[in-house]
C-alpha cells in the first residue's frame, strides 16, 4: 500500500525555519528538542519537499499509529506499509532480514536470482570513484526489484583500527578519506536507484569480540569503546559526515558501548553527534540485540525499535508523566518515513516485495560490472622479470585449494558466529551480513583452463594446500586422495604422512616433465613447469575476530612451489590485510596479485590481469605489514577497550613512528610506468581560510561551508610505458604542528586512464574540512594558520611532486 498525504496537515510541524548559525557542534549531552526536525535547526535543503510529505502523513495518524510505524508496522488508515530492511551491500543475501520483526532475531534467509557483487573492501581497492558508484548502484536495484526499501547498508565502519578484525570484509578501506568518499557514492547510488541507504556501524564498533552481552564472558560484553573527542571526530565520524551528505536516509546503531553507554541508546552519539552535528534527517535502527530499555532508546535517539519495549501502554504513560514528549514520538515517526520519501518510493513504480525463492530476476547486466570492478581492484604487488602479463605458456600448473571449487558450492552456510581463517576452496564472497548469494562462480582454475584450450597450454593442477601421493601403491596418485581432512591435509595414497620436498633441478622448461604419468606430487608438478601459480586467501566474517594475519600450511605451499620452480606467481584473495614476508623475497616468486573477494566473475577477473586483457590499476586500501608486531593495535579482551592510539591507525601510525611496511597504503604496479611533473596548487577561496571556524548555517551533512573547495591542485602524469594503463593519483596533505595532525593524509585520489606516449592533467578539489582539524576546546572544525604541504603520488610513501601552501600569518 502506498500513503495517502495531506500536505495541508504538515502546518502542524512545520514551519522550518532557516538554519542557525550556531558557533560550535556539541559531543556532550544534548536535549533532544534540539535534534527534532520541526525545530527549524537543520536546514533540509533537497529533504524539504521529503519533510513535508512525511510530517503530513503522521500529523494524520493517532499516537498508537505512530508507535505502529516506529515499530515496524502496518497503518491501514494512510496505505502505509511496513518497510522492508535487509543487509548486504553485495546484493541481496545478507541473512538479517526485519521489516515487521521486532528487530529481536535473525531470520535466516537468502535469495536466489541475484549477483553475487564483490565485497566492499574489495571495491575500496579500485580506488575509482564511478566503478565505485557504477556497483553500489546496481545493488541498490537487484533490492529495489526484490521490493526492499531500506538496505543495512553501505558499511563505512568497523574502519580497521586492527587489522585483526573479523568484519573488514565488509568495509571501505581503512584510512577516513577514502572510506568516506566511498561511503558518500554509495549513500547517494543508494538514494538514486530508490533505495534508503542504511549506513552502519555507528560508531567505533571495531571488533567482534565480545560484541555482544552472552556466553561465559557476559560481564565483558558489550565491550565499551573510549575515545577521545578528537579522534571521534578527525577518524571515526569522518565518513559518516559523508554519508549523510550524500544523502544517506538511515543508521544503524552498534551493539556495542561508546564511552559507556550502548550505542543505540546514546544521547551524546545520536542525538549530539549525529542529528545535531551532522544534520542527520532520517531514522535510527538498531542492529538485533541493540535496545534494551524503551526510554533511553527513544530519548537517546533510536527511531526505530521493538514493539517488547515500546508498547502503546508504556510510551503513552510516558508522554502522560514527563518521561518521553509527544514532540519526540512525532520526531520518531518523521524520521521513520521521511527516506521513504526523499528516494521517490512514494512513485507506485517499485516491485512488490516477494520471497527469497521467488522467480525474479534482478541481475540484468550486472556481471559485466562484477568483472570488470573484480579486475579493477585486482593489486599487483610484485613483477620481476616481466613474469607478467602472461603470453601463451606452455605449461602451467596450478596449486592450493583456492584455485578451485569447494567440494559444494559455491555457497557455504550462513554464520554469524566467525568463519575461517583460511577458505577450502575458492574465496570470493563473504560471510555473515557479508554473504554474498552466487547465481554461480567462476574460479581460477575454470577460468585459466578456458585461456589454456585457447592458447594451446599445457595445465596441471593440485588443488589442495598439503597435498602428496605416492607412486608405490595401486591407489597412489589422485586415486588415492580422499578429500580434505579437517586441518586441511589430504591423506596420501599409501597412507603415510604427507611431505612436502624439493626436486632436483627447478629450472622452468618448455614442457611439464614426465607427460600423462607424472608423479602427483606438488614439487613433480612445479619442477619443469613454465608458469606455477599458486593460490592462498584469508577467511574471517562476523560473529568473531582473526586468529592470524598468516597461515602456516598456505606459507609451506608457496615456498615449497617456489623451491621447485622459478617462475612462481603468487595470487592472494583476502579479507584483510595479509602477511607475506614468509616468501616475499624469495627470487622464485616473480609476481604476487593482491586482492579482495572479487565475486562471481573472480576467475575471469584473474584471468584478465594475468594475460594483460587489464592492466593492474589496483591499489592497497590498507597497509601490509612485515610482522604482526608491527601493528600498534590488537583485539581487545577487556570490557572497556581504550583507543589509546588516537587516531594513529594503519598508515597513519607506521608513518609517525617510523616503521617499514612490507607494502604501504596506496601501494600497487602496473604494467606501464607513470611519470608525476608540474604540481600546481592554488587557494581557490581565500576568504573562507580565513576564518578559523566555519561560518555556514547547519545542513544536512554539517555547516555547509565545510563543503566549499577553498585549494585546487593540478598535476601532469605522463605513460612512458608501452602499453595503455590507469594511474591511481593519490594527494596527501601535511598540516602545521598547531594542528596536531598525522605525519600525512590523504585528501584526494583520481583513477585516470592514459594512453601509451600520452600524458593527462589530474585535479584535485580541496574541500574546506579536508584542511580542518578538531578543536576540542572550540568544538567546532578549525583551520590552522601555516604551511600545508601538498604531494603528489602512487603511494603513501612513494610521493613524486611536492608544493607549500601558506595559510594565514
Amino acid at each position: 500500500m502506498r500513503p495517502t498525504i495531506n500536505v495541508v496537515a504538515a502546518a502542524l510541524l512545520l514551519p522550518l525555519g532557516a538554519a542557525q548559525n550556531t558557533t560550535s557542534s556539541t559531543n556532550t549531552t544534548t536535549s533532544t528538542s534540539e535534534a527534532i526536525l520541526s525545530s527549524g535547526e537543520v536546514s533540509l535543503g533537497d529533504w524539504a519537499d521529503a519533510y513535508a510529505k512525511a510530517a503530513a502523513l503522521v500529523a494524520q495518524l493517532t499516537n498508537e499509529e505512530k508507535i505502529t510505524i516506529i515499530t515496524g508496522g502496518s497503518v491501514s488508515s494512510v496505505n502505509w506499509t511496513a518497510l522492508e530492511f535487509k543487509d548486504g551491500t553485495q546484493s541481496v543475501q545478507g541473512m538479517a532480514v526485519y521489516g515487521s520483526t521486532s528487530r529481536t532475531s535473525l531470520t535466516e534467509t537468502g535469495y536466489d536470482y541475484v549477483t553475487g557483487f564483490a565485497e566492499s573492501s574489495a571495491l575500496a581497492m579500485t580506488w575509482d570513484k564511478t566503478l565505485m558508484y557504477d556497483q553500489l548502484k546496481a545493488v541498490a536495484l537487484e533490492f529495489y526489484g526484490k521490493g526492499f526499501q531500506v538496505t543495512n547498508g553501505p558499511t563505512s565502519q568497523p574502519l580497521g583500527r586492527t587489522p585483526w578484525g573479523g568484519r573488514l570484509v565488509e568495509t571501505l578501506g581503512q584510512d577516513p578519506y577514502l572510506n568516506g568518499i566511498g561511503f558518500g557514492i554509495g549513500a547517494k547510488a543508494f538514494s538514486d536507484a530508490g533505495i534508503v541507504a542504511g549506513g552502519k556501524h555507528f560508531l567505533l564498533n571495531e571488533q567482534e569480540t565480545n560484541r555482544q552481552a552472552s556466553g561465559s564472558d557476559s560481564d565483558l560484553a558489550p565491550y565499551s569503546s573510549v575515545a577521545d573527542d578528537k579522534t571521534m571526530h578527525e577518524t571515526y565520524l569522518w565518513s559518516f559526515y559523508d554519508g549523510v551528505k550524500g544523502g544517506m536516509g538511515a543508521v544503524m546503531c552498534a551493539m556495542t558501548k561508546v564511552n559507556g553507554t550502548l550505542s543505540c541508546e546514546n544521547e551524546d552519539l545520536l542525538q549530539g553527534l549525529l542529528k545535531t552535528e551532522l544534520g542527520f534527517p532520517g531514522l535510527v535502527f538498531p542492529d538485533v540485540g541493540g535496545q534494551t530499555n524503551a526510554f533511553e532508546s527513544a530519548n537517546g535517539g533510536l527511531d526505530y525499535g521493538s514493539s517488547t519495549y515500546w508498547t502503546n501502554a508504556t510510551l503513552q504513560a510516558g508522554i502522560d508523566n514527563g518521561t518521553f514528549t509527544q514532540a519526540r514520538l512525532d520526531d520518531m515517526a518523521v524520521r521513520n518515513v521521511i527516506g521513504y520519501f526523499k528516494v521517490g518510493l512514494d512513485n507506485g513504480t517499485q516491485p512488490e516485495y516477494v520471497g527469497s525463492d521467488a522467480y525474479v530476476d534482478v541481475r540484468g547486466n550486472h556481471s559485466t560490472i562484477v568483472r570488470t570492478n573484480g579486475a579493477a581492484s585486482l593489486v599487483l604487488l610484485k613483477n620481476t622479470n616481466n613474469a607478467l602479463p602472461l603470453s601463451k605458456p606452455k605449461s602451467m600448473a596450478l596449486f592450493g585449494s583456492h584455485a578451485g571449487p569447494v567440494m559444494a558450492g559455491p555457497n557455504y552456510y550462513f554464520s554469524v558466529q566467525g568463519s575461517g581463517p583460511t577458505y577450502e576452496g575458492h574465496l570470493a564472497g563473504g560471510s555473515g551480513s557479508g554473504q554474498t548469494s552466487f547465481p554461480y562462480l567462476i574460479t581460477p582454475q575454470q577460468a585459466l583452463t578456458t585461456k589454456a584450450s585457447l592458447d594451446g597450454t599445457m595445465i596441471r593442477w593440485i588443488l589442495n594446500n598439503t597435498y602428496t601421493s605416492s607412486t608405490d601403491s595401486g591407489s597412489g596418485g589422485f586415486g588415492g586422495m580422499t578429500g580434505n581432512t579437517t586441518s586441511g591435509t589430504a591423506p596420501s595414497g599409501n597412507g603415510t604422512a604427507p611431505s612436502l620436498s624439493k626436486r632436483a633441478g627447478g629450472a622452468a622448461i618448455a614442457g611439464l616433465s614426465g607427460g600423462t604419468s607424472l608423479t602427483q606430487d606438488i614439487p613433480d608438478y612445479a619442477t619443469g613447469a613454465e608458469v606455477c601459480m599458486v593460490f592462498i586467501n584469508a577467511l574471517s566474517g562476523e560473529g568473531a575476530d582473526r586468529t592470524e594475519l598468516r597461515n602456516t600450511d598456505q606459507d609451506d605451499l608457496v615456498s615449497t612451489v617456489a623451491e621447485n620452480c622459478n617462475n612462481t606467481i603468487v595470487v592472494v584473495n583476502t579479507v584483510g590485510a595479509r602477511l607475506l614476508d614468509a616468501w616475499i623475497e624469495n627470487d622464485n616468486i616473480t609476481a604476487v596479485v593482491y586482492g579482495g573477494l572479487v565475486g562471481q566473475e573472480s576467475g575471469n577477473s584473474l584471468a584478465d590481469v594475468l594475460y594483460g586483457d587489464v592492466n593492474p590499476s589496483g591499489r592497497l586500501p590498507h597497509t601490509i605489514a612485515k610482522n604482526e608486531s608491527d601493528y600498534n593495535v590488537e583485539i581487545c579482551e577487556t570490557a572497556v577497550c581504550n583507543f589509546t592510539e588516537g587516531n594513529y591507525i594503519d598508515y597513519r601510525y607506521f608513518d609517525k613512528y617510523n616503521v617499514t611496511p612490507r607494502y604501504e597504503f596506496g601501494y600497487g604496479l602496473s604494467y606501464t610506468t607513470f611519470d608525476y611533473s608540474d604540481l600546481t596548487v592554488n587557494i581557490t577561496n581565500s576568504t573562507a581560510l580565513a576564518s578559523t571556524y566555519p561560518t555556514g548555517g547547519l545542513a544536512v551533512g554539517g555547516k555547509t561551508d565545510l563543503w566549499d573547495e577553498v585549494i585546487s591542485a593540478s598535476v601532469t602524469v605522463a605513460n612512458n610505458g608501452t602499453v595503455d594503463g590507469n594511474e591511481v593519483s593519490q594527494l596527501y596533505v601535511e598540516y602545521p604542528t598547531a594542528a596536531d595532525q598525522p605525519v600525512r593524509q590523504l585528501r584526494g585520489f583520481e583513477r585516470t586512464l592514459i594512453s601509451s606516449g600520452s600524458s593527462a592533467t589530474v585535479t584535485f578539489s580541496v574541500r574546506r574540512r579536508d584542511v580542518s582539524f578538531w578543536d576540542v576546546a572550540a568544538q567546532e572544525w578549525a583551520i590552522a594558520s601555516g604551511n600545508y604541504v601538498f604531494s603528489v603520488g602512487a603511494s603513501s610513501r612513494d610521493l613524486r611532486v611536492s608544493q607549500t601552501v601558506t595559510v594565514g600569518t
